[in-house]
Formats: structure tokens, C-alpha cells, sequence
């Protein structure tokens, strides 16, 4: 299994969207709103690409459950801008309305930069729209809570059936919306 920042994020939003994109359903090309928060992150902090680095982490992490099962699990991440000098990765968001799936995203980006040896390492997420910063850090409980994380999108990615739709405001503008309520009314 490889679990990516995306699966993390996803876990945090809907089991259902999680199982989809890694069923290979992916319908963010489609999606307006995921449009518009491309071109906000490419834009936002232009000069950014020039100052900051591009980090690529991968690792393996292995778990055993009090139940005794293990298994092995691939961890990568792509961060789009690392700032080295000051450990510090920044993260432009669109809008704060997922505010805890990005807080767990940039979670596991800190996560993995401390497996690598990566010490003292924050986060910023950045609300250009909003004109808001919050800054991410994480706690022994936040590792634990990550390493129990992980098995579990593990199973629900293995699962043969998908999660079901959970109803929420935020479905509307889910770039599966059509794909989870195509067959009912409005």
C-alpha cells in the first residue's frame, strides 16, 4: 500500500472520496472549485518556486496491530515549498472550510520530515483569499494518532466495497458530488 498527503486529507473529508480516488475515480479535472484553488496556489506566492525547495519524501513505516496483524506501508509526500533554512512548509490553501484535513495534510508532511531526521519543522497554512496564516505543528499525541491513521485508510482503500455518502454541506462543492448524487433529487 502507498498512502500519499492525499490519502491523509481525504481520510479527514470523506471515506467515500478516499475510496474513489484510490479506485482510480478521480474527478478533479472536472471539479471548478479545485480549479480555482490550482490557480490561487500558483499564483498567490509567485516568487516562492525561486526562494523555496521542492521536497520529495518517501519511506516505509511497518505496523503491528494489538491484535497482532502487521503489515508494511509506503509513505511519500510531495511538498511543493520546504523553507530549509527556517524548517517551515507552506501550504496555500484556497479556503478554510477543510481547515482540518490541511492541518492533518501538513501533519503528515512534518511527520515525515522528522522520520527523515528533519528536527524543530512547522507548517503555515496560507488563506491568500482570506489574507489568513495559521501555523501547524506537531505533538507525540499527533504521531501516534498518525501512525493509528494509517492502517486504516489502508483498509478502507482495500475495502471491496465503497464507504457510504455522509451528507454533509460542504458535498456541494466535493468534485464527486455528481458522481455520489447523480440518481437523486435536489
Amino acid at each position: 500500500m502507498h498512502i500519499t498527503a492525499t490519502h491523509v486529507s481525504y481520510a479527514h473529508v470523506c471515506r467515500r472520496k478516499l475510496w474513489l480516488f484510490s479506485s482510480g475515480i478521480q474527478m478533479e479535472h472536472t471539479s471548478d472549485t479545485v480549479s480555482e484553488g490550482r490557480l490561487i496556489h500558483e499564483t498567490s506566492y509567485s516568487q516562492r518556486a525561486e526562494k523555496f525547495t521542492e521536497v520529495e519524501i518517501m519511506l516505509a513505516f511497518t505496523y503491528r496491530s494489538p491484535e497482532g496483524k502487521g503489515g508494511n506501508i509506503t509513505l511519500s509526500a510531495v511538498i511543493d515549498f520546504y523553507d530549509a533554512k527556517n524548517k517551515v512548509i507552506h501550504e496555500t490553501k484556497k479556503s478554510d472550510s477543510m481547515e482540518n484535513a490541511h492541518e492533518w495534510q501538513a501533519r503528515f508532511y512534518i511527520y515525515l520530515l522528522e522520520k527523515q531526521g528533519v528536527e524543530g519543522v512547522t507548517a503555515l497554512l496560507e488563506y491568500p483569499k482570506l489574507r489568513e496564516t495559521k501555523r501547524v505543528t506537531l505533538t507525540e499525541d499527533d504521531k501516534k494518532y498518525l501512525e493509528s491513521l494509517f492502517p486504516e485508510i489502508e483498509a478502507i482503500v482495500g475495502s471491496e466495497t465503497c464507504p457510504p455518502k455522509i451528507q454533509k454541506k460542504f458535498c456541494k462543492s466535493c468534485s464527486y458530488f455528481e458522481f455520489c448524487y447523480a440518481s437523486e433529487d435536489e
